[in-house]
């Protein structure tokens, strides 16, 4: 009976770890170790400091792009298009209305808030990296 309780558990804890690390694996991007921190309210970062700003950063796969929703709430995601990642012209710019991430080569187009898939050819979402803001600085991390 102990025994099997203890097998229980192993497969329990096992099946958590998994599901914890889901924002390292990803179906088609590699992971790349992104921890930085920026202070959104400062004058350099002047696109956060509104309501659905944005700001372009180095590291991840092909950058990380920062979004602003409101006062508490910002989104992270890797510039690599899920479909052509490793194509060194595809990028991912906002939309100009937005709410949208472009990819310059396939023409994919992603949600800003979760990474979706809008239209593809792209059948992946994007690689979202964690973020956590205190309202003085925002850290940045995977």
């Amino acid at each position: 009976m102990v025994k099997y309780r203890i097998v229980i558990v192993t497969l329990l804890m096992s099946m958590l770890l998994l599901m914890s690390c889901d924002n390292i694996n990803h179906p088609t991007i590699p992971y790349k170790r992104v921890d930085f921190t920026i202070y959104p309210n400062d004058v350099m970062y002047y696109k956060l400091n509104t309501y659905g700003g944005y700001e372009y950063f180095t590291g991840g796969v092909n950058g990380v792009v920062v979004y602003r929703l409101d006062e508490w709430s910002f989104y992270a995601f890797d510039r690599a298009c899920s479909f052509d990642w490793d194509n060194p012209d595809s990028w991912l710019w906002m939309h100009p209305n937005g709410i949208m991430l472009v990819d310059s080569c396939c023409g994919s187009v992603f949600n800003i808030l979760d990474g979706s898939v809008i239209s593809g050819p792209a059948r992946y979402p994007l690689r979202q990296y964690y973020t956590r803001y205190d309202g003085w600085q925002l850290r940045v991390y995977n």
